[in-house]
């Protein structure tokens, strides 16, 4: 989730924005992915030249440039992974299954399972041109655009929410029923796998969460990280052509999702500004209402659960990568620096707790 301090969000942005040369951990031999892309991929023409972008803290991703087309490639890290992590194939699959049906994602254009290419299991897809906005407050924008922006990705994801998952393809790409109490086992088992040092309030929550667990009343396609820059804008509209980062899809409660969202309205970069509606960004209410009426909701129930739920949930992510910079296996030189936030992620969430009853 984002950064409270706009500072913090420039500097991600800066720390995230563009390309650099392949760092030297994810290396790999070029002339062998070249040889898999001239034999796999419908129009692929060399010469190939290899980048990596800087964002991303878990699965690296390379621009993959030629004269005719640039390319974009996701693939494992290399190293001691947690099991269930990095699962660059389930990725591949949703975009497929996604791709045919208008939903923005990238088109895909092809798997490669086979470890000796470059050393890990990748993908590749089409490079979508656009506007990627770290900063959820959207400050180089007037209110009207922001309050478009913010919608535009509000319709996105009911649209996601509502797409068929049976009729798509993606019937066994997660277990229906129970996904609360499935996410919950999942983030321990992450969080305990890395963790660094003991926080009370995660063990509270760890305790908690399972035993107060509402049931699923709906199983739909969860993106499970949506946020405004993990999707591409259009260059000049406020439409998502793009939505990016597949690796935690599933099937689940939309809930889940949703409400995942609505965490910057409530610790995030969104809950720091003083006049929402001065500001443009739609207020929680708002959003909400127009989320519910895509999706044929009459209301939320039960926000303190999932309030708590997510941030719990975060701090599960981050300390995962606080592991992986442990264990050398980090994408970002800045892993480490989010371990200071775990803890406050785990009292926030366990405030939350208190609210729903804990």
């Amino acid at each position: 989730m984002a950064e409270t301090e706009v500072s913090d969000e420039q500097t991600r942005e800066a720390l995230n924005t563009g390309t650099k040369p392949v760092v030297d951990s994810h290396r790999f031999d070029e002339s062998r992915l070249a040889a898999w892309l001239e034999a796999n991929v419908e129009g692929y023409k060399g010469p190939l030249e290899v980048r990596q972008f800087k964002g991303g803290q878990s699965n690296p991703t390379y621009q993959l440039v030629t004269p005719g087309q640039t390319y974009v490639m996701r693939r494992k890290p290399p190293g001691k992974l947690l099991p269930s992590a990095h699962a660059v194939d389930r990725e591949f699959r949703v975009i497929s299954a996604l791709h045919p049906t208008g939903f923005p994602v990238a088109r895909p254009y092809g798997l490669c399972t086979d470890d000796s290419v470059i050393g890990t299991i990748f993908y590749v897809m089409e490079m979508v041109e656009g506007r990627i906005l770290w900063d959820q407050s959207l400050p180089a924008y007037e209110p009207a655009e922001r309050h478009a922006i913010h919608m535009a990705a509000c319709r996105t994801l009911a649209a996601l929410h509502n797409t068929d998952y049976k009729a798509v393809g993606l019937e066994g790409f997660g277990r229906p029923g129970n996904y609360m109490a499935r996410q919950i086992d999942r983030w321990t088992k992450q969080y305990k796998a890395s963790e660094t040092r003991h926080i009370p309030t995660m063990e509270k929550l760890i305790a908690w969460l399972p035993t107060s667990t509402p049931e699923d009343d709906q199983t739909t396609i969860v993106h499970a990280d949506y946020r405004l820059d993990n999707m591409v804008m259009h260059a000049t509209e406020p439409r998502v052509v793009a939505v990016l980062d597949w690796e935690l899809a599933t099937l689940g409660n939309p809930l889940a999702d949703f409400t995942y969202v609505l965490m910057q309205w409530v610790n995030g970069t969104i809950s720091t500004i003083p006049d929402l509606k001065a500001h443009g960004i739609p207020t929680m209410e708002e959003y909400v209402a127009e989320y519910c009426r895509l999706t044929g909701r009459n209301g939320l129930p039960e926000l303190n659960w999932f309030f708590a739920y997510n941030g719990f949930r975060l701090a599960g992510i981050l300390q995962g990568i606080v592991g992986r910079a442990r264990d050398g296996t980090a994408n970002s030189p800045q892993a480490a620096a989010m371990e200071e936030r775990v803890p406050q992620l785990a009292d926030t969430a366990w405030e939350f707790a208190k609210k729903a009853g804990a």
